[in-house]
């Protein structure tokens, strides 16, 4: 080993040396051979690996490649004793926040290599390792006739996914992804590695259960599964004239007197590009079952749309998640959520495009309204649920608003960050004259500005810091990993 070492520092040279103890304490450990420094391919294939350039831009000292959880376990063993080392935790790195999953002068922590995919013997439960991404777990699950409630996106990872709740195609029939977890196994601050369940551990078990990255680093996870064959989707674009009626399907849709059917699952953009100056509509249109024409979506299908769609295609949910990969690029995103309206999705409109039409960029810029249903199913009957800690509660049903974009000057980065908090925060002021804006904020959508864990409110806030200091009692999750949303 010490020879190894040697090694790689004579060949780094003023790489290594401008290293900081933090990576020169792993290196003289057994995790030396899976350390990587700048300039070295694997590490510029981590680095370049991020959906935003704001992460990927962003330069560690070293990055740290485990490929099980005692590698993991070492890992934090070492990086706790020494309160200066700061470090992020990468799974597939599709947040788009600088600073979320990546690290200037510290450690970053890339998790896939612990990507393993498994059922057990009766397939009732699948076991994924926290860096796989949800596109590798549907293909593996698809020929088995089962499924797990995961990311819509198939580049998406496991892991970010899940801690921050989740949302599923299959959330109208079986709740919020996390709700679907049976067990984690977690490596805590000290090194300890642990297999979580509502019956081993059941504090910390509730506490992940969308507390995100403050309690420590999820090796891998067990999903509840269900039967499932082929469903059935389909793509479809509307120009903006026809908005009222796309808009108007989406709430007949959300508010259907019978409920929400939970087969469906929808998605509806409203897409302004600067270089065209034009808006246009995408749907993402899915029924978990297979059937072409079902009922629910009819009043949607009936609008004239350019890809003209009558009905949807039956597939499969890899097929369906396996989108196409778009080259890196600038990205923001930021949430809120509402009581269903109509008239007040189109003051959205109105507001954003009067906002968007005027804010002129070089090399131009995309920004989505991405509208997205919150039903019964990840609303519980009462607010004393204790599935999760997200804090929802009867009264929350409504949509969930994503407001995101996508530009190519990195120098434009912080106009479009105000620019973004300027008009999430005219979209909110509009709901809440009207008495529409609702305190959920979806933590995987939230900018960094925002502060999703508040409105999980403060029973829950109050759980999770306990939760902390019993299994974090040095606040490692709190004071040496910086990015992500704290509980102090």
């Amino acid at each position: 080993m010490k020879t190894t070492t040697t090694f790689l520092l004579a060949a780094l040279g003023t790489v290594v040396s401008s290293t900081n103890s933090c990576c020169t304490l792993l290196l003289h450990s057994s995790l030396g051979p899976k350390l990587t420094f700048p300039l070295s391919t694997p590490y510029n294939l981590t680095t370049s690996s991020y959906w935003s350039l704001s992460e990927s831009t962003l330069t560690p000292s070293c990055i740290l490649l485990p490929t099980t959880p005692h590698d993991l376990s070492l890992a934090l063993s070492l990086l706790s004793t020494l309160p200066t080392c700061v470090f992020a935790i990468k799974g597939r790195g599709h947040n788009p926040a600088a600073g979320f999953a990546n690290i200037n002068n510290g450690v970053t922590i890339d998790m896939t290599g612990l990507s393993t995919i498994e059922v057990n013997e009766d397939r009732s439960v699948a076991r994924v390792g926290a860096g796989a991404k949800w596109l590798s777990v549907y293909q593996f699950l698809d020929p088995l006739g089962v499924e797990v409630a995961g990311g819509r996106n198939g580049d998406v990872g496991v892991g970010g996914l899940l801690l921050g709740g989740g949302i599923a195609h299959f959330s109208p029939r079986v709740g919020w992804a996390c709700d679907n977890v049976v067990s984690f196994e977690i490596v805590l601050a000290n090194g300890t590695l642990l297999h979580t369940t509502a019956t081993t551990h059941p504090t910390l078990f509730r506490a992940l259960k969308g507390g995100s990255n403050n309690f420590g680093i999820v090796t891998r996870f067990d999903l509840s599964t269900f039967p499932q064959g082929a469903i059935a989707s389909s793509r479809v674009f509307n120009d903006i004239s026809q908005r009222g009626k796309v808009l108007g399907a989406f709430t007949d849709i959300v508010e259907a007197k019978g409920g929400f059917d939970v087969y469906a699952s929808l998605v509806t953009s409203l897409v302004y590009t600067s270089g065209t100056g034009g808006w246009r509509i995408i749907n993402i249109v899915a029924y978990t079952a297979p059937v072409t024409q079902p009922a629910v979506f009819k009043e949607l299908l009936s609008i004239p749309s350019t890809t003209n769609n009558t009905s949807l295609a039956i597939t499969t949910l890899a097929e369906l998640a396996d989108e196409v990969e778009t080259s890196p690029s600038n990205q923001i995103m930021a949430t809120a959520t509402f009581k269903p309206s109509l008239p007040l999705m189109l003051d959205f409109y109105d507001i954003a495009n009067e906002y968007f039409t005027s804010f002129n960029l070089t090399g131009g810029i995309t920004w989505l309204l991405t509208f997205e249903p919150l039903v019964a199913a990840m609303v519980p009957a009462s607010k004393n649920n204790q599935k999760n800690v997200l804090g929802l509660g009867p009264g929350d049903k409504g949509f969930i608003l994503l407001l995101s974009a996508s530009w190519a000057d990195t120098a434009s980065t912080k106009a479009v960050q105000d620019a973004t908090r300027q008009v999430m925060s005219l979209l909110e002021s509009c709901a809440e004259a009207k008495g529409l804006l609702l305190k959920f904020q979806y933590l995987n959508y939230a900018a960094a500005y925002q502060t999703p864990l508040e409105p999980y409110g403060e029973e829950n806030l109050k759980f999770m810091r306990g939760v902390s200091r019993e299994y974090d009692p040095k606040g490692v999750f709190q004071k040496q990993v910086p990015g992500g949303f704290k509980l102090w």
